[in-house]
């Protein structure tokens, strides 16, 4: 169990975090989310105590740091956005090194620690000599050597390509098993697969907390239904709609402009978006109302809010 309560710091006259609180329970896979200078990563120092607070306080399994720092940091495994390894060692080497530095038998670790990171077939090369999918893989390994119960990761797959982005995705959901995690991110998508709660900062402050599956629902607008019909007045179609239960606002879209799929030969086509209030599903009772008054239905789409959307409204201001 983490809890932050009302912690601060600043650098100079900049507030980096401004009284922030959330806890975190043990299992947990939570995303740090933020535009760039939002006070992720300081928070994240702070949790490892790698960083002093101005003000609050962290307590790890209900144990202040401050007041016990080397048992709350042999709690916790970091990786950094860069991890900083030693190029010139090989990678067997140097896990084994950072094995003996934290007292850990590194007989029995570094094997297990290679193959839970995928360093099998790369152990006897030069830690320079490796791509950037695998220098992120020995820093995790490095974060994992003291089998930590807590694990935080800052950006863990930035610069990666495709390819790698997906085996350290899965290599992070697979370790989460066992841990508690904490991802710092800006990458929506990763969110969204690894993640099982967001907690969104902006300006140093939380914008959200939310389970990831309810973030949109809850921080995001409403949804819309976009009706491809025809041989309905606008007046008449609103009159009738507007009817609906959960329908608060209609609007119309220019059938020039818009791609659709309307037969370019049928009278008085109609694009219609219709906005849902608390994203009630409409579309059962909208199709029949639109099929009784005579109408011709040619489409109905759903369109939901994206992650995205709900962080732009939610940071919106807040780079720094």
């Amino acid at each position: 169990m983490i809890e932050v309560e009302q912690v601060s710091r600043t650098f100079g006259t900049f507030k980096a975090v401004d009284s922030i609180s959330f806890s975190i329970k043990t299992g947990e896979i939570v995303g740090l989310l933020g535009p760039n200078g939002a006070g992720k990563t300081t928070t994240m120092r702070m949790i490892t105590g790698f960083l002093d607070m101005d003000s609050g306080s962290i307590k790890i399994d209900g144990k202040d740091i401050r007041e016990n720092p080397k048992e709350s940091k042999r709690k916790i495994g970091y990786m950094p956005e860069s991890a900083p390894l030693y190029g010139e060692m090989i990678v067997a080497d140097y896990l084994e090194y950072v094995a003996q530095m934290q007292g850990v038998n590194p007989k029995e670790k570094v094997p297990q620690l290679a193959s839970v990171c995928g360093l099998t077939d790369v152990m006897h090369k030069n830690v320079s000599d490796l791509s950037r999918g695998y220098r992120q893989r020995v820093g995790l390994a490095h974060a994992l050597m003291n089998d930590p119960e807590i694990l935080i990761l800052d950006e863990p797959t930035s610069g990666l390509d495709p390819n790698q982005i997906i085996e350290v995705r899965s290599l992070i959901k697979e370790i989460g098993k066992t841990r508690t995690v904490i991802i710092s991110t800006h990458i929506l998508s990763e969110v969204e697969m690894i993640c099982d709660r967001v907690i969104i900062i902006s300006r140093g402050k939380i914008a959200a907390d939310s389970p990831t599956s309810e973030l949109r629902t809850r921080y995001a607008g409403n949804s819309n239904v976009i009706v491809n019909l025809s041989g309905a007045e606008k007046t008449e179609f609103e009159n009738v709609i507007s009817k609906i239960e959960g329908v608060c606002s209609i609007s119309f879209l220019d059938t020039n402009d818009t791609e659709n799929n309307l037969p370019k030969e049928i009278e008085k086509p109609l694009i219609a978006r219709i906005g849902i209030k608390d994203n009630a599903e409409i579309r059962n009772v909208l199709s029949q109302k639109i099929i009784s008054n005579g109408w011709n239905l040619y489409g109905l789409t759903l369109e939901t809010n994206t992650l995205e959307d709900v962080f732009k409204t939610l940071t919106t201001g807040g780079e720094q």
